[in-house]
């Protein structure tokens, strides 16, 4: 998954309509150019084929007021809107993914309602723990990296990776439990 489409759609869903500089410019304040493929380029791109595959409206192009091209504006549609639950969904749930698909999922994901979010967490931790005794069927971690020789320092990099990812999401799942967060959505 790209985190762009994730992005994106969030971006133009949380204004109602939007341009592409406004889309740019929040996915800049967050950060999201520094930690995914969130360049200008890609926005701008994302914008158009997304529009042109019925996840985003356009709507009427006005003249720039700072003399540039004419700016459009993009609306998330039913199927957009669908899409993008669906990619933060498929992006809290799956363990497997690149650090820039969980970070945008993490900053989307006061759209879920708090039960869900706690839920797909927890089924994030499941897929980490099958995915680490499948992974622990062939080499025991107890037994040190050497049993295996190099090969060992990649399965335990993924045994300690497996278990800071459940022990992190464990913490974020206590903290929302908690009531951090509270403008986890009632609907989505």
């Amino acid at each position: 998954m790209s985190a762009i489409r994730l992005l994106v759609l969030g971006a133009v869903r949380q204004h109602g309509r939007a341009h592409g500089y406004q889309v740019r410019g929040d996915l800049e304040y967050w950060g999201a150019h520094e930690w995914s493929n969130a360049k200008p380029g890609s926005i701008y791109h994302a914008l158009k084929q997304m529009a042109k595959q019925g996840l985003l409206r356009e709507h009427e192009t006005a003249p720039s007021t700072a003399g540039g091209p004419p700016r459009t504006e993009y609306e998330i549609t039913e199927a957009g809107a669908e899409e993008y639950f669906r990619l933060l969904r498929d992006a809290l749930t799956s363990y497997d993914q690149k650090t820039d698909v969980k970070s945008a999922a993490i900053g989307f994901m006061l759209d879920l309602p708090r039960a869900e979010a706690v839920a797909l967490l927890e089924e994030r931790i499941r897929g980490i723990e099958a995915w680490r005794s499948a992974v622990t069927a062939h080499y025991v971690p107890e037994e040190g990296p050497e049993q295996l020789g190099h090969i060992g320092e990649i399965m335990n990099l993924w045994i300690h990776t497996a278990d800071g990812e459940a022990e992190w999401t464990r913490g974020l799942i206590a903290r929302i439990e908690g009531g951090a967060y509270t403008c986890l959505v009632i609907h989505n």
